[in-house]
This record gives structure tokens, sequence and C-alpha cells, in this order.
């Protein structure tokens, strides 16, 4: 694999960081800004929602900007956003510094996929992909971990400050490591829009929100869950979602090797097990042991379905994917929006603490429905084809006569 993923995952790292961090901190935010916690929970909706709205903004706006250059572009607002967090002398200009910095979160990873699979020969596009989003999976074992300790003890204001630092190596690698690639002509906004017609990439997008929305319906609210059904303390959360975070990382690499053979069969695999792990979550979230392992396997089954997904939205926007690869990011953050909300709303209606599992494997299993359909749909499309290139069915064949 090229240095200049190396690069990309420096600075998927850091946005990794800064996306979660701030949910370990909200006690000590609310605490100087003199806001209640639910207020201070808008530094968490608030980053979803730019990374939303600022996928597809951000990437139309780079359209004509070579590649390496905006992902410069993007770290540079990445870094400012953060900074501007770090030294907010208000609660409304630190939300302001949050939704800058998660400007850049979409459209870095949209455009980063697409130039680390560039890099590599197509058989590796996937496993390239999987090494720049391990930077965004590490960043949940070591970076949040990390940055929590340090903003408790140091003051949260530290902990952005060295975030922004992080970015500052990210943006240095990407200008040292990552090459000049040739700007693809003849691709216009109006061909990066058209990939939304494909009905291909729209399923693959619904899988992501679906897909991944399984996972943080659960994930959303594993405190409470561990708290008060497993019996663990309060500190133990912190450790559990490091096991969380490791699993991520091993199954995001699975998912990017295995992807890269067989990119469906992937899919039905990591989904399927996902929708039933979940599903065991309700039984196992009564042991303590029996929890630890389920948390950990949903962070890798729900990781091992990132490469792949996100490979197919590249592969079926042939041609101009870079918009269509940006989105894709925002539908991840869709979905942890969706199933948190979704989650919510089954325990405010008295079904308990493990409910959120059921709503996550519901999730998890029309995903895995929207997967077999996309491939029904391609065998169907494929066939046609066969017959145009000179195919013809076997009962169909001319006979040959010596």
């Amino acid at each position: 694999m090229p240095l200049a993923l190396l690069a990309l995952a420096i600075g998927a790292f850091g946005i990794g960081t800064t996306e979660f961090v701030i949910m370990g901190l909200l006690p000590e935010v609310a605490g100087d800004f003199g806001v209640s916690i639910p207020t201070a929970g808008l530094l968490v909706s608030g980053y979803a929602l730019g990374v939303v709205i600022g996928a597809p903004l951000m990437t139309v706006l780079g359209t004509k900007i070579p590649r390496k250059r905006m992902l410069m572009l993007l770290m540079g607002l990445f870094i400012a956003g953060n900074l501007l967090s770090a030294v907010a002398p208000s609660f409304t200009v630190m939300l302001i510094g949050r939704v800058v910095a998660s400007l850049a979160h979409g459209a870095f990873f949209g455009i980063g996929s697409v130039v680390a699979a560039e890099l590599v020969a197509p058989s590796k596009k996937a496993g390239a992909i999987a090494m720049m989003f391990t930077g965004l999976t590490v960043a949940n074992v070591i970076g949040v971990p990390l940055g929590t300790l340090v903003g408790q003890h140091v003051g949260w204001r530290v902990t952005f400050a060295v975030v922004a630092a992080l970015g500052v190596v990210g943006l240095a690698g990407i200008a040292k490591l990552v090459p000049e690639l040739p700007k693809q002509e003849g691709v216009h906004l109006r061909h990066e829009l058209a990939a939304f017609k494909n009905t291909q990439v729209l399923l693959a997008m619904a899988m992501t929100v679906l897909g991944f929305g399984g996972v943080f319906a659960a994930i959303t609210y594993i405190a409470p869950m561990m708290t008060h059904v497993s019996g663990f303390a309060d500190g133990s959360v912190t450790w559990l979602l490091v096991l969380f975070g490791l699993g991520m990382v091993g199954g995001n690499l699975i998912g990017g090797k295995f992807a890269d053979r067989a990119l469906m069969p992937m899919l039905y695999v990591s989904l399927g097990a996902l929708a039933v792990v979940l599903v065991l979550f309700t039984l196992t979230a009564h042991s303590k042991i029996a929890a630890a392992v389920t948390i950990t396997l949903i962070g890798a089954l729900g990781f091992a379905t990132v490469p792949p997904l996100q490979k197919r939205v590249l592969d079926q926007a042939h041609g101009a994917p870079t918009l269509a690869s940006a989105v894709n990011i925002g539908a991840f953050n869709l979905g942890n929006a969706l199933s948190a909300w979704l989650g919510g709303i089954v325990i405010a209606a008295g079904f308990g603490y493990t409910s959120p599992n059921w709503v996550g494997a519901a999730l998890a299993a029309s995903a895995l429905l929207l997967a077999f359909l996309s491939a029904a749909l391609e065998r169907r499309d494929s066939a046609p084809s066969a017959v145009a290139t000179g195919g013809m069915p076997a009962g169909q064949r001319t006979p040959v006569h010596d």
C-alpha cells in the first residue's frame, strides 16, 4: 500500500477523534459555559448535521479543484474549526467551530476514498479504502479515550488544540505524500449529479443508512444498557467502547480484504450476522462477559460493511464518483441520527434499555434485503447485455453443421 494512504489515515484519525471525543467531554463543556447537558448535546447533533450538509456542499464546491488540493483545503477547514472550538469564548462560538470542522468530514472521506482507490490496482481498491478508514476506527480505540482523559484532567480546550495539531500533521502528510492526480477530463457537476439517477447507487446508500444505523441503534444507548442491565460501573463504559473500537478496526480491515474478492457475498455475511448478533444482544446484555464480547462483534460486523458499501458506490457511480462517494459518507451519519432517534422512541415507550437492539436488528435486516434486491436487479440488467454482445440462451442457439 502506498505511503499516501498513511497521510489519509492520519487525517481520518483526527476527524474520527473530534467527532466522538465530545461525547465524553459534555459535562466539562456544559459546566464551563453554564449550559445544560441536553443543550451541550447540540455539539454532537450539530456536528452530525454539518456532515450531512457539508458532504455534498463541499464536494460540489471542489468539483473544479484538483483532488489533492481539495483534500488540503478540507484539512485546513478542519484545523480552523477545532482551533475555534479550543478558544471559543461562548457556547455559540464553540457550536460554530464544531459545524465548521464537520463541513470537512464527509467531503474528506468521500474524496479520500476516490483518491485511495486510484492509488492502487483495481483488485486492491476496497483494501485501500479500508486502510484510510483505519484512521477513523483507530481513533475510537486510542484518540477518543486519550482525548477524553486529557480533557477531564487538563481541560477540554487542550483536547481540541491537540486535535487541531493532528490536522496539521495530516495536512503536511497529504502535501508531501499524496501525488498530484490528473483531473478527470469531461467530468462536470451534471455528470456527478447524474450518478444519483442510478438505482444501484441509491440502493447502496440506502444500505449504508440502514446497515450502519443498526450499529448505532445499540451503541448510542450503550451506557445506560451496560450500567442498568449488565451491572457495569459507570467507569467501565470507557473500556467497553474501546472494545467496540477494536472490533471496528478488525472488521474494517477484514471487510476491505474480502470486498476485493467477493463484494456482495461480503455484504450478505456481514449484514446478516449483524442482524443476528443484535437480536442476541437483548439476551447477552444481561451478562457482563457476554455483553463485552457482543459489543466487540457489533463493532467488527458493523465496520465490515463500510469498505464494501463505499466501493459499491464508487463502482456504480463510475466515471463521476466523487459526489456520490461524499454523499455516502453523509449517509453513515444520517443512519446514526435515524437509529438514535428510533432507539430513543422505544426506550421512552417503556420497552427497556435493550429495546434499541431490536431496532438495530430490524434496520440491519432491512439493509440485507436491499442487498439481495440490488444483486437481483444487477443480474436482471446484465442479462440483455449478454445477448447484445453475441450471447444467446442455450435453448435458442443455432446449431452448427460441419
